[in-house]
């Protein structure tokens, strides 16, 4: 008989979200536009549950152009109502409006020369941060580095950044590895 590998207690026995779990959560990503979108889809998230944004990931990606940037800043009004009426994503009016601005802001980023990736990487010295927390209780919601992201992406035009919803991001994008020490995702104790 065949068991599972021991994960992190907040992940279901859904083999969509073990896969997230074991091939992308805590993984530090590094490419700019993945950031975005993983940014955007984090705040897709505020109030619901992580496996709800998965679930629709596939379709997010395909209404939102692959998240590209430089074709999400130019949706008007029409494409707008084309999302509010798609079934197979969030629809939700400000969450919408905040990917749209989000991009804005990633594209101003852009052009004042700063690199998006790199830009979030240095808030944790461009090195993924271990905590090696036992318990999910061992996990914080905030620190005072999402405190720190927060207030600058807020601060560059971009919406749905809260402290919560950073910490989240900073997770999924490996900035911090938060498996517990149970899991077998966890890295080696130091």
């Amino acid at each position: 008989m065949t068991t599972s590998p021991t994960r992190c207690a907040w992940c279901s026995t859904d083999p969509l979200y073990q896969a997230y779990h074991d091939q992308e959560w805590g993984v530090p990503c590094r490419d700019s536009q993945a950031l975005f979108e993983l940014l955007c889809l984090e705040g897709a998230q505020a109030g619901l549950s992580w496996i709800t944004v998965l679930k629709k990931r596939a379709r997010y990606r395909e209404v939102f152009d692959g998240f590209d940037p430089q074709r999400m800043a130019g949706y008007g009004d029409d494409k707008v109502a084309a999302l509010l009426l798609d079934p197979g994503i969030v629809r939700n009016r400000a969450k919408v409006a905040a990917f749209i601005g989000n991009a804005r802001a990633w594209l101003a980023l852009r052009d004042d020369g700063i690199d998006f990736a790199q830009w979030i990487w240095g808030f944790v010295d461009h090195a993924p941060q271990l905590s090696h927390p036992t318990t999910l209780a061992d996990v914080p919601a905030r620190t005072a580095t999402s405190d720190a992201m927060s207030k600058a992406l807020q601060a560059r035009g971009f919406k749905f950044v809260g402290s919560t919803i950073c910490y989240a991001f900073m997770q999924a994008a490996g900035l911090v590895n938060d498996h517990t020490r149970d899991c077998w995702c966890a890295p080696a104790p130091a």
